[in-house]
């Protein structure tokens, strides 16, 4: 075998793998699996165990490296199972001659570390992830991604659009800008939209752009004229909104507040009616009453949102709403179901009502896409980058049904 990634958590994390298998496959590396890991929640660093012992089974003679947030931030963790080779944090794992040289020595300080070369990723594939940015400069009391990323930094303009030429150059017909915290991108002063701006401008073969999770507060006034003005973004937004009430807004240390969050939803609407909303939601932070609970549960219709990633709270080491009052683990799972219930309910009713409609969408693999909106789709026999109108003519509980017209 050459080399093998398993890739858990964010879409940050998946060009990155893609990016050292680039590397590493150039230069002739042998018999080696890296883990690139998840730290998010306590459940992704078991994960990524589970995924470990995996991959030694799978692959007893091979050099197994873990990589990724949960080494980063739980070393020790890692450096103790025997399955593990070597260990490699953040700051360092795009770099082939370090990954060759890596053993079980602790990762180096990701706060100071610079932004690496872009990662583009999913050579050969319809859709390819970009990272513009890396690391995070807030500090919300139930997230250490910060400690496994890092501060945040941007990468300059012109690597970006190398990094966007490249994947257009292999023929991928959709390019998703990534990162950690993407609304924070700041090169001298341009912000994501003016960046996006340029891009759109500067490479006319660019027909599908998607934005990866943002963070609502940060949107700028760019973004919103690019979103009005430019079909080319498409129309999904996926908010990192968190809660729907405002003292656990606050508790999360937040930056936004629920009627901003229900007033900047209003305006992306405004910009482009046809927009959908998905956004990430955490049921039962500490101190959440039965109130404070149903006002994230609203917050589902408040700003229509279609797309709802749930996380029941998981309190992670050294953070501060680890130290807050817990609720009882069963009551996070009745409200972190209840929240899924909804959402769920919510879901079907837009793909439903999306059937009898004509839908613009682009085929992935195996006849399997998403229409612009972001609604997973399903076209029988459909080729892999096919891209056209199909009309809808039925829908599940997770996905469309149709055919090109």
């Amino acid at each position: 075998m050459s080399v093998e990634t398993i890739t858990l958590g964010c879409r940050l994390n998946y060009a990155e793998s893609e990016t050292m298998k680039r590397a590493l496959d150039a230069k002739g590396e042998q018999d080696l699996v890296i883990v690139n890991s998840c730290a998010v929640t306590a459940e992704a660093v078991r994960h990524t165990r589970q995924a470990v012992r995996r991959a030694r089974r799978d692959h007893p003679d091979a050099r197994l490296l873990v990589t990724g947030c949960a080494a980063q931030i739980e070393p020790e963790t890692f450096r103790a199972m025997p399955e593990v080779d070597a260990l490699l944090g953040n700051a360092d794992k795009l770099h082939p001659a370090k990954i060759a040289n890596a053993v079980k020595d602790l990762p180096s300080d990701v706060m100071t570390a610079k932004a690496d070369p872009v990662a583009a990723g999913f050579q050969g594939k319809v859709r390819s992830f970009v990272s513009v940015q890396n690391g995070c400069d807030h500090r919300c009391t139930f997230c250490t991604i910060p400690y496994g990323r890092g501060n945040s930094r941007s990468l300059p303009y012109d690597e970006v659009r190398r990094a966007v030429a490249a994947e257009l150059d292999r023929g991928v017909a959709e390019i998703v800008i990534t990162g950690v915290d993407i609304t924070s991108y700041d090169d001298n002063g341009a912000t994501l939209g003016a960046m996006l701006q340029r891009l759109l401008a500067d490479e006319p073969r660019l027909k599908r752009l998607r934005l990866s999770s943002i963070d609502s507060i940060e949107i700028d006034g760019p973004l919103y004229e690019l979103l009005a003005g430019d079909e080319r973004l498409l129309p999904h937004f996926h908010l990192s909104l968190q809660a729907g009430d405002d003292m656990i807004l606050k508790r999360m240390k937040r930056r936004h507040s629920r009627a901003q969050a229900v007033a900047i939803v209003d305006k992306i609407k405004a910009a482009r009616p046809e927009t959908t909303i998905g956004a990430d939601l955490i049921a039962g932070f500490p101190t959440e009453t039965e109130e404070m609970a149903l006002n994230t549960l609203k917050l589902l219709d408040d700003c229509d949102i279609v797309a709802a990633h749930i996380f029941p709270f998981s309190p992670r080491e050294k953070t501060p709403a680890a130290r807050m009052p817990q609720l009882d683990r069963q009551l996070i799972k009745r409200r972190a179901a209840r929240l899924r219930r909804r959402a769920a309910e919510r879901r079907r009713a837009w793909l439903d009502a999306q059937v009898g409609t004509v839908q613009p969408a682009l085929i992935e693999n195996h006849g399997k896409g998403h229409t612009d909106a972001f609604a997973p789709i399903m076209v029988e026999g459909a080729a892999r980058g096919a891209y056209g109108k199909v009309r809808i003519t039925g829908a599940t509980d997770s996905f469309l049904t149709g055919t090109f017209e």
